[in-house]
């Protein structure tokens, strides 16, 4: 959601029933984010919402970015990219709550190790950095030496998907791609169209754009790259990473029209719900 998601998405999202969040560093300065802070906090009330913090050595605002959590005192933060306990002890030290993205055990066991509260485990085909090893059996595994908060993460586009989430061992469901054509959403209108346009065989996952395995949208990675003539597919310009060459997950195909974020939300509750009745029908018929 870099460059997605700001103060409108994560308000529109918290106010309906969800817990809107965004990258820290979508507010271009510390400043910016200073503001948004203030804003969401002011505008929520009370209602929950979150912050995700790259943590790695590479942010060169992770510590100005990190006091700004603490002082608006963010209810959740949703660290990814190393697990720091020094930053895990500042986000508890005023009663707020870190999720650390993972793609393996490893990673998992890591993040516990620092102090994490629970962990999101990015599956295969969720957008941008993705993991690769199915939902089925990071949750399992997961689920093995881990009790407490974890969300799922990729492909989920349905209410039903999110009871599905559940059904294995998750405790949330965790979305993105299916809000970037939010009408609050910050990204461009041809992004948002083209995730109304697109489908799962339009998802790329390739490491040519940023050194790391992500998932990107084919046509937008068509417009920004030249064929080398081995039907490989070589960026030409690094530096428009995510600003013109779109991240999205295999879910793309479910986004049919630019909607109202709260719209979006009504029918994740409604669906989810429905789920969830209609299997506790077939449990009292059987």
């Amino acid at each position: 959601m870099f460059l997605v998601s700001g103060v409108e998405l994560v308000v529109a999202t918290s106010g309906a029933g969800l817990c809107g969040t965004f990258p820290t560093l979508n507010a271009r300065t510390t400043e910016a984010l200073d503001l948004w802070l203030g804003e969401m906090g002011e505008r929520l009330a009370g209602k929950p919402f979150g912050a995700n913090l790259i943590v790695h050595k590479s942010n060169p605002r992770v510590a100005e970015d990190l006091a700004l959590l603490v002082k608006h005192k963010v209810p959740l933060v949703i660290t990814s990219l190393g697990a720091v306990p020094d930053v895990i002890e500042a986000v508890h030290s005023y009663g707020g709550m870190v999720l650390h993205d993972v793609i393996s055990i490893r990673h998992a066991k890591k993040a516990l190790g620092a102090g994490a509260d629970g962990l999101v485990a990015v599956c295969a085909g969720a957008g941008g950095h993705s993991g690769t090893i199915s939902p089925f059996a990071l949750t399992a595994e997961i689920r093995a030496f881990f009790d407490g908060p974890l969300a799922l993460s990729g492909a989920l586009t349905h209410g039903r998907h999110i009871a599905a989430a559940r059904v294995m061992g998750a405790d949330f469901g965790y979305i993105g791609s299916h809000f970037i054509a939010a009408a609050e959403s910050m990204a461009a209108d041809g992004q948002k169209q083209m995730m109304v346009e697109g489908k799962a065989a339009d998802i790329v996952l390739t490491d040519k754009v940023t050194g790391v395995a992500a998932n990107f949208l084919r046509q937008s990675l068509e417009a920004a790259t030249l064929s080398d003539g081995h039907g490989e597919m070589t960026v030409l310009d690094e530096a428009k990473a995510w600003k013109t060459i779109w991240s999205a997950g295999h879910g793309v195909g479910s986004t049919l029209a630019i909607r109202p974020a709260a719209d979006i939300c009504s029918d994740l509750i409604t669906q989810y719900h429905e789920a969830l009745s209609r299997e506790a029908l077939k449990g009292m018929q059987s």
